[in-house]
């Protein structure tokens, strides 16, 4: 007797309980005027080196907090703590991927009111993150330069679930023969219009396109959540 109808049975009852908490999730969040960004990637990408200089950046004008998720060690937390002080680790064990009900859970010592920005770096995975919502309210999907400009081809699903493409480490781009071109094509053939962005964390090229990216986004967004108010 096959189980594949009851596995799409329990799996979409999960996801709808993800969406359902995330809702509430994001609604949270703007209430308390913090703006949620999350990171998604493969491993090796960059990812974390990108968000200790966002955070090390950022922190020196707003209040901000980190969330990372890894399937073992705190490794990533300690390194991120340099930067900012509020950093917490998500330990997921076997599961390759964050949910809303595993924010929530880690937000509960923190009070939101008290941040400009939070920051949810999700497990290394191309595949599992694109199915879960945390909430947020900007996601960034990372690919670098030593992976190949077909990256966006191959993992379709997760480029078309997040708002901008983050191109790492440029400055290994020449060493690695990596083609600029070809992965700014391959990113709009998945995902026509979506804004890229070219950055290094070693040179710092693109960090202050980032970072006034970010600011714009936040003013943007507690002036939508006044508006919504009156």
């Amino acid at each position: 007797m096959s189980t594949a109808p009851r596995l799409i049975e329990v799996r979409a009852k999960i996801l709808k309980q993800n969406d359902l908490l995330a809702r509430e999730l994001r609604e949270q969040f703007r209430r308390s005027g913090v703006y949620v960004v999350s990171l998604v990637s493969s491993p090796g990408s960059g990812k974390t080196a990108f968000l200790e200089k966002l955070l090390a950046r950022l922190s020196a004008n707003h209040r901000v907090a980190a969330l990372v998720g890894d399937l073992a060690t705190e490794n990533d937390a300690a390194r991120l703590q340099r930067a900012a002080p509020q950093v917490k680790q998500i330990t997921t064990g076997t599961v390759c991927h964050l949910d809303a009900q595993m924010v929530e859970k880690a937000l509960e010592p923190w009070d939101l009111n008290e941040l400009d920005f939070l920051f949810i770096e999700n497990v290394g995975n191309l595949v599992c993150p694109s199915s879960y919502d945390l909430g947020e309210e900007l996601r960034l999907v990372l690919l670098s330069t030593t992976e190949g400009e077909d990256k966006p081809l191959k993992y379709p699903t997760i480029f078309n679930g997040a708002d901008i493409a983050v191109i790492t480490k440029m400055d290994l781009a020449a060493a690695a023969e990596f083609d600029l071109a070809a992965a700014h094509r391959n990113i709009q053939s998945v995902r026509p219009g979506m804004c890229v962005m070219e950055v290094s964390s070693k040179t710092g090229q693109g960090m202050d396109e980032a970072i006034s990216f970010l600011h714009v986004q936040l003013e943007a967004s507690r002036a939508a959540a006044a508006q919504k108010v009156m």
